[in-house]
């Protein structure tokens, strides 16, 4: 699509559902490689981020079925390669999750990065601090990073400089099968974290804490597919929420979770919007005049 063209000036009216969590979904599609028998994932999101990432995983000898739209059914029972290929790779940084499962099961992965040698750009120096703190060897060599655990992870202390999502996602997913007792404080706290920790467990991981900002997760030997519902996109649905408010709409955001989006629903309110928070969704009134209010960016849960 080459443009839109929006006539405004009309009030949104009406029910509209929430999609699969684009941040929730891609990390539990990796964390798929974990299970030795058959997953199947459903509330999928239509998102080439989901076709890059399914791709990714399928280099590396995982089946992937699309039965339904919404649905994805994932072997990974043998994973036939450790290696994820550039051109894959450079598609979308998300990729780097690969590393916590490939070590986890196969002791090495190596993943080409997009920008050469400069890891520190991107948080991606905390993956690395935290595996190697759980034993792994890491080596960059011509933008390429390789991790050997020849011997497996071992359980450690992890500190995260910064709440990172994708580094807390990585750790999860390597010390699921690290032997031992992992220890992740600052951790990130999102709601896509707790998703994952859910579907981790149900592979049968043993992870507490998730959702605050230590989480402990005791290693065991072998994991097994599972079925998954992904949680709601709480971007999608708030983008809703806030086109309702500011155009004096009235709509109904099904499948919307009111626990997930307590900050904005705050603002909304500040501003004087109506937000009636409903069993399967949240509804949002927009009256005229809205307020100015004052905004502060913060890690979740700010």
């Amino acid at each position: 699509m080459e443009k839109l063209v929006i006539h405004g000036g009309k009030p949104l009216q009406g029910t509209v559902r929430v999609s699969g969590a684009k941040n929730a979904v891609l990390p539990i599609i990796v964390a798929s490689m974990l299970g030795t028998t058959q997953s199947t994932l459903t509330e999928i999101p239509k998102l080439a981020d989901v076709h890059t990432v399914c791709d990714v995983i399928a280099s590396l000898g995982v089946h992937i079925e699309h039965p339904e739209r919404d649905t994805l059914v994932i072997d990974a029972h043998e994973l036939t390669s450790t290696t994820a290929p550039y051109d894959l790779v450079r598609r979308m940084r998300a990729s780097f999750l690969v590393m916590g499962p490939l070590l986890a099961r196969k002791g090495r992965a190596q993943i080409s990065l997009p920008g050469g040698c400069s890891i520190g750009a991107r948080p991606i120096d905390l993956h690395l601090k935290a595996f190697e703190a759980m034993g792994a060897v890491i080596n960059l060599e011509n933008g390429d990073i390789e991790a050997t655990a020849p011997n497996g992870l071992k359980g450690a202390q992890i500190y995260l400089d910064f709440p990172s999502v994708g580094a807390t996602e990585n750790i999860l997913m390597a010390a699921s099968m690290a032997e031992g007792k992992t220890v992740l404080e600052n951790a990130a706290e999102e709601p896509e974290i707790v998703d994952l920790a859910t579907y981790l467990n149900s592979m049968g991981a043993n992870i507490r804490g998730a959702g605050t900002n230590v989480i402990r997760i005791e290693g065991v030997k072998e994991l097994h597919g599972a079925n998954h519902a992904v949680i709601p996109d709480r971007i999608e649905a708030g983008t809703f929420m806030v086109g309702a408010a500011m155009t004096q709409g009235n709509v109904f955001v099904e499948n919307a979770i009111s626990e997930h989006l307590k900050p904005l629903i705050s603002k909304l309110k500040e501003v004087g919007a109506e937000v009636q928070e409903e069993i399967d969704g949240i509804r949002v009134i927009g009256h005229e005049p809205l307020r100015p209010a004052d905004i502060k960016t913060l890690p979740y849960p700010g």
